[in-house]
């Protein structure tokens, strides 16, 4: 999911952080209307408020009440806690960064596209990785994926310079525009090849990369200063695990932070792909979540002429071990984890809270114009499950489908399951769009409160 590389060759004076803040500008209000926050996962049809039905909305910012909901009932809530960090996204205007057609959706903590098969990272992700990148006034800081220059704007204030790569000419050249007109005067950008870094403004504090590699390039181990941290996705297409790397002695101390999903880094890192996934044979991971977390190794990409390894292997950081929320082969948990009971495990779901996130996602490759039908299918048992504030806020079970743009082809849903049920064998045969090269998997309560447990989950393959 997320961000991808640069912009143009133009570089802009660079200027103390908090005066770039500070002469950021507020644009026009929009006539889009204002969104009410949901959780990622669990919407069909998005509901909307305008911004009259907002009382607390700033008349020259409409949106500043979606952003302050955002922050507090979204990130805070699933462990951001860093004041700077959170300022920052409250006042980056998100909005601005991605495309009309998706504009009502800007201020959900969900990815939306942004052309060129990218999409704009959730909120919840960006506030995450600049949080773990523990960004200082004084900071350089190096981006790889531009994308649409949301992430680059929210790490303006916090630092003093951000020099961000983009690939993708049309991303990049939309993205400078749009950091110009809204004064990020502090973010210098290039269209180029994010695998090779920025080596005449090295070396850099703090790299940031916002699309995932399989394995780590060399020429950014070399541009990051001695004593620097790198926040880097590296893995297969759609089983991706977040790493903060710390460079010490000329290697990187590796720390996995979560599993995740971004988009794939292009250009010579996808050129060097080994693993790809059979979009023919769409199959889930860990469905039966029989397999435990482990701390996964970091392949890295050996640079031209230089065959030193500079990564650590024996050197692992003080990385969150047995986090009940990390499951493997599936991603972004909340309020999720792996149980064993008689000697079955299964994904177990508890909230207490109406609203409050708790699901898994799964990302998977699959071609609808050689997969026709598909069956979902799982075992589900709940306790105490009552309904959320939401009108689908329930325990499901769904899947929904992308196209090769990443435009949103639907989402199908098996449930709602309500109150107290012994396990049950749900499933369902569906009919895969034709356009379809992606799908989510999506499990969880999804706002409800109560209990619910998942296992034996399955995507299978019937038609064609």
């Amino acid at each position: 999911m997320m961000i991808r590389l640069g912009i143009s060759l133009m570089v802009l004076a660079a200027i103390p952080a908090a005066t770039a803040a500070a002469q950021h500008v507020h644009p026009r209000p929009s006539s889009h209307p204002l969104p009410t926050i949901v959780p990622e996962p669990s919407r069909i049809i998005l509901a909307q408020t305008t911004p009259a039905q907002s009382p607390l909305s700033d008349p020259n910012d409409p949106y500043a009440e979606a952003r302050r909901r955002l922050v507090e009932s979204r990130i805070r809530t699933a462990g951001v806690s860093n004041s700077r960090v959170l300022d920052a996204i409250q006042q980056t205007p998100r909005h601005e960064f991605v495309p009309a057609a998706v504009r009502n959706k800007a201020y959900f903590d969900m990815a939306l596209p942004i052309g060129s098969a990218q999409t704009i990272s959730s909120p919840f992700i960006v506030a995450s990785m600049t949080e773990t990148l523990d960004p200082q006034v004084d900071d350089r800081v190096l981006e790889i994926g531009t994308g649409s220059g949301y992430q680059a704007a929210v790490l303006s204030p916090l630092v003093d310079e951000v020099y961000s790569i983009e690939i993708v000419q049309s991303l990049g050249v939309t993205a400078r525009k749009v950091l110009d007109r809204l004064g990020y005067d502090n973010v210098y950008t290039r269209i180029g090849d994010g695998f090779l870094g920025w080596p005449e403004q090295a070396p850099f504090d703090k790299i940031i990369v916002t699309c995932s590699p399989e394995s780590v390039p060399v020429p950014l181990v070399e541009q990051l200063r001695e004593g620097g941290s790198m926040i880097i996705p590296v893995g297969e297409r759609y089983q991706q695990t977040l790493y903060k790397m710390i460079k010490q002695d000329g290697k990187l101390v590796r720390q996995p932070l979560r599993p995740t999903l971004f988009v794939p880094m292009t250009g010579t890192a996808e050129d060097n792909r080994n693993a790809l996934p059979d979009p023919r044979q769409p199959t889930l991971v860990n469905g039966d979540f029989e397999s435990a977390p482990v701390s996964p190794a970091v392949p890295t990409t050996p640079g031209s002429g230089n065959e030193a390894d500079p990564l650590d292997d024996d050197a692992e950081g003080d990385a969150e071990e047995d986090d009940a929320e990390f499951v493997t082969g599936w991603y972004y948990g909340r309020q999720v984890q792996r149980v064993v009971e008689d000697g079955n495990a299964m994904a177990r779901f508890e909230n207490e809270t109406p609203g409050l996130g708790s699901h898994l996602l799964q990302g998977i490759a699959i071609d609808g114009s050689h997969v026709s039908t598909i069956r979902l299918s799982a075992r589900i048992r709940t306790r105490d499950v009552v309904k959320g504030p939401d009108s689908d806020a329930w325990p499901m079970l769904a899947i929904s489908f992308y196209d090769s743009s990443r435009r949103d082809l639907g989402m199908i849903t098996i449930g709602p399951f309500r109150g107290t049920r012994d396990w049950r064998a749900e499933s369902r045969i569906l009919r895969v769009p034709p356009t379809a090269k992606e799908a989510i998997v999506r499990i969880g309560l999804f706002g409800a409160t109560g209990r619910a447990d998942f296992d034996d989950v399955r995507v299978e393959k019937i038609g064609r």
